[in-house]
């Protein structure tokens, strides 16, 4: 990727995709991403970013490109905006708006958790999404169901629990998810949330602040669900500060259980790094199972 031939071909296909002339003059690659290229691009003197992969995999660039436009259709937190994704001979495209980050301050991060909190107060229809998509590179089940206990044991954690045992987690890691699914009704005795939008892989790898000081959110896995499974994430490899959380209650107040189902909720996100990157996740899946068996022993 990268070739002048390939510009020339991306080039001539988003400009027949939107009805106008986009000729891609300057090219800067830009690291960050462990799935895609992506890259700094200006076309008739304005800057654009836009991800490639190989031709194959343009359904994770179009479910990409709905979540961003699901997002930015709550008019709650700011998105990058999509502009249109495709596939030449070689390769995928999305192409988005282009943002310039600035720095998060106290101030961007409260402004985060107020956003985020109006985004999981929209009411929603059911569990699941209009279709399915990616989280990470891994296909993400999104069948509509309104019952959310089923959801999750099926679409999320089932779902991760067959990839492991084809990638040959076998053993333990099954024996302890049996039972984990088994018992995933006591984390809900007295709690039963509603559907929200969630963002659906919220780290602190896709979240930023424009340089008028806005949160943006962006790399979506979005599906209706369980608000607490949003919040799970932030906490899962950290980055997001008290004035965020603090920001968030003031909004919506979070139910006390959550203290127990974050670390269901993080569970998919291990056993998907596990199915992802490999054994160096399994030990750090198994004790949390552990831990979560024995809070409801």
């Amino acid at each position: 990727m990268g070739s002048i031939l390939n510009w020339d071909n991306i080039s001539h296909k988003i400009s027949t995709e939107i009805g106008l002339s986009f000729n891609i003059t300057s090219v800067n690659a830009l690291t960050g991403g462990d799935i895609n290229s992506a890259f700094h691009v200006v076309a008739q003197n304005k800057s654009y970013f836009i991800k490639l992969n190989r031709p194959n995999l343009v359904e994770m660039f179009e479910t990409e490109f709905l979540g961003l436009q699901a997002l930015a259709n709550t008019k709650t937190l700011r998105v990058p905006q999509p502009i249109v994704f495709g596939s030449t001979d070689t390769e995928a495209y999305l192409l988005l708006e282009y943002i310039a980050w600035g720095r998060a301050s106290r101030a961007s991060e409260r402004l985060l958790g107020q956003q985020l909190a109006q985004l999981h107060l929209k009411p929603q229809a059911y569990f699941g999404w209009m279709r399915d998509n990616t989280i990470g590179s891994t296909v993400q089940i999104n069948q509509p169901n309104t019952d959310w206990q089923r959801f999750w044991r099926e679409q999320r954690l089932g779902v991760q629990l067959r990839l492991a045992a084809e990638k040959g987690y076998t053993g333990r890691l099954q024996s302890l998810g049996e039972q984990l699914i088994e018992a995933v009704h006591c984390f809900f005795s007295a709690y039963q949330p509603a559907p929200s939008l969630l963002h659906g892989d919220l780290w602190g790898g896709n979240v930023g602040v424009d340089k008028q000081g806005v949160p943006v959110i962006f790399d979506p896995a979005c599906y209706y669900g369980d608000r607490e499974a949003d919040l799970a994430m932030t906490e899962l490899f950290g980055g997001f500060s008290p004035d965020f959380y603090a920001a968030y209650q003031e909004v919506w107040l979070l139910d006390k259980g959550y203290k127990q189902r974050k670390s269901l909720y993080n569970l998919y996100h291990i056993l998907n790094h596990l199915n992802m990157f490999g054994g160096s996740y399994l030990a750090q899946a198994e004790s949390l199972m552990m831990q979560l068996l024995a809070e409801v022993a």
